[in-house]
């Protein structure tokens, strides 16, 4: 698993594995955070396959799917409410990491400066950068 550090509540990776839940509870993550949609790509475990993994090793599960163009205010006030809510620490995941970090991102526009946004984001190993406007103006 390549797991990276992006607060002191969410972590992001890439796609994980149904077998890597019990290593998953082990590092201590108390949740987990899908942000992919079902069938994306095939042989990927659906949220439903996900969710019984994590609940089978006492985690708590989320499920909020996004793709590319689909990152609005919906979608950030839900990582935001899941943020808030469950259990951390949080393993986010998506196809790359990338999506996870664009929605933790905008779910904490407005309350934290765009270029900690960015640099914090930048230090996982993702870029923020093409969000800036977004990030500038708060979560709308």
């Amino acid at each position: 698993m390549d797991i990276r550090k992006i607060d002191d509540r969410l972590d992001a990776s890439p796609q994980i594995a149904l077998e890597d839940m019990t290593a998953i509870a082990g590092l201590g993550y108390r949740s987990v955070i899908s942000n992919r949609p079902d069938d994306e790509e095939p042989g990927q475990p659906s949220a439903a396959e996900v969710k019984a993994a994590a609940e089978a090793q006492g985690l708590t599960f989320r499920h909020i799917p996004v793709t590319g163009t689909s990152m609005g205010p919906e979608a950030a006030a839900a990582m935001r409410s899941a943020l808030d809510e469950l259990p951390g620490p949080i393993l986010g995941f998506c196809r790359s990491g990338t999506r996870t970090t664009c929605l933790w991102g905008l779910a904490n526009a407005g309350k934290r400066p765009a270029a900690d946004l960015i640099e914090t984001a930048r230090a996982a190993g993702y870029d923020l950068s093409p969000l800036r406007p977004r990030l500038e103006n708060g979560p709308a």
